[in-house]
């Protein structure tokens, strides 16, 4: 498969994939500024989109339309701030969606 791949964090997250020729969206810790530069990736129509998990709560509401679907394929990392579980949790929605059960979870 092919596609683009988009990042998008903050200046620090975004910095090291921009160097690897990632299309990059740098967004401030503001909700409407986080929203705004998601859905101009939806709108680019990227294959793989890598979201920095400090941010990623905020940028939900508007990937959260596109879970079912092939593409884009939203991945969720946690960064150098301690982890919310965000990931994690983003993670085993997405190996239950594919498996059928979430291997992830602790019961």
């Amino acid at each position: 498969m092919e596609g683009k791949i988009a990042v998008l964090g903050g200046t620090d997250f975004v910095m090291p994939f921009s160097a690897l020729g990632v299309d990059t969206y740098p967004v401030g810790l503001t909700a409407g500024d986080i929203a705004e530069s998601a859905k101009k990736i939806i709108s680019e129509k990227y294959a793989l989109v890598v979201v920095a998990e400090n941010i990623a709560p905020a940028a939900d509401e508007v990937f959260s339309a596109y879970e079912g679907m092939p593409t884009p394929c939203i991945m969720v990392v946690p960064f150098t701030t301690e982890s919310e579980g965000f990931a994690t949790q983003a993670l085993g929605e997405v190996l239950k969606m594919a498996t059928g059960i979430n291997i992830l979870q602790n019961n």
